[in-house]
């Protein structure tokens, strides 16, 4: 009888402790999803946040300034009342384009070798070397390339610049070497083994597998790294400013000293522009049209990966 009792009274605790963990469980189901939104928010909030300030800020500025000879002036001296942003949107596009010239190759290569060639123990040791040649602080290549590109090119090229584009751009190009190395190889290990295989059952060598199957399939993934990369690139603040030099200069020759977009706003940025002032307002005026070629290329970025996205 006494065991009778207990039982049925174990039986009432557990239906008790069901109902409460049961009102518990459904506490916590709502309350996920509101801190999940909140946590998505934030992304959203700092996003309009920095438009609103950009967009502010710059307006401020053009009031000053026209738009014609912001956008079209060929001559970049903020503290003598020269506006025009063509010589900073030149040594960027400069400085992208050596990057790109070395990262590309550079960091397709690397992806077809890990990911159709290395073997697991060679892979064990080549990736985690990339990951941490991406973990380099900006600031160190800087000074990499500022005191062993530089002098290794100027022995090859005697009229080289101490500050140019030319190192600063290698040294841009192999930081985002492992972007693209690690974003392509995913791309292609993405690609189902049934295709290889059926490649090689007719017959297909393993190069003519990698450029005629796995390339093409992976497409739209390695041309998302790339443009990825190529807007890393574009954002680049500690080498250029380095290495690069503060000459805005509308050239193309990357033997020359150049300044960039970021390299300007980190200029401007110091102590000795005057808040309020018209050079105080160009940084947020150059810092927009930063954000607008960086966008596009993220759109661009998206738009590639939906349109020759493979489903398999």
């Amino acid at each position: 009888m006494k065991s009778e009792k207990k039982q049925l009274l174990s039986v009432q605790e557990m239906i008790h402790q069901k109902k409460t963990n049961k009102g518990l469980f459904q506490t916590t189901e709502k309350a996920v999803p509101i801190f999940l939104l909140l946590c998505a928010s934030v992304s959203v909030l700092t996003t309009l946040g920095i438009i609103f300030t950009l967009l502010s800020e710059s307006f401020t500025f053009f009031s000053d300034v026209s738009l014609f000879e912001f956008f079209f002036g060929t001559q970049w001296s903020p503290w003598s009342d020269k506006f025009g942003v063509l010589p900073l949107i030149s040594g960027t596009l400069l400085v992208t384009v050596i990057a790109a010239c070395v990262a590309l190759p550079l960091g397709i290569a690397s992806a077809i070798f890990l990911s159709e060639y290395a073997g697991d123990t060679t892979r064990r040791v080549i990736k985690p070397v990339l990951e941490i040649l991406a973990g380099v602080p900006t600031v160190v290549y800087g000074y990499f390339a500022l005191t062993f590109v530089t002098p290794v090119l100027m022995n090859v090229i005697p009229e080289l610049k101490i500050f140019n584009a030319l190192s600063a751009g290698i040294v841009v190009g192999i930081m985002i070497t492992p972007m693209i190395a690690s974003l392509s190889e995913d791309a292609m290990n993405a690609v189902p083994n049934r295709l290889r295989e059926g490649a090689y059952a007719l017959g297909a060598t393993k190069l003519e597998v990698t450029f005629k199957v796995i390339i093409p399939a992976a497409f739209s993934g390695i041309i998302a790294s790339i443009v990825l990369a190529i807007s890393r690139a574009i954002g680049e603040t500690m080498i250029v400013t380095i290495a690069a030099g503060a000459s805005p200069n509308l050239t193309m020759d990357p033997t020359q000293s150049i300044q960039t977009l970021t390299a300007f706003i980190v200029q401007g940025a110091k102590g000795d522009t005057t808040f309020g002032s018209t050079i105080y307002y160009s940084i947020y005026a150059v810092g927009i049209t930063l954000f607008v070629f960086t966008f596009i290329m993220n759109l661009l970025s998206q738009y590639i990966s939906r349109k020759f996205r493979e489903d398999y």
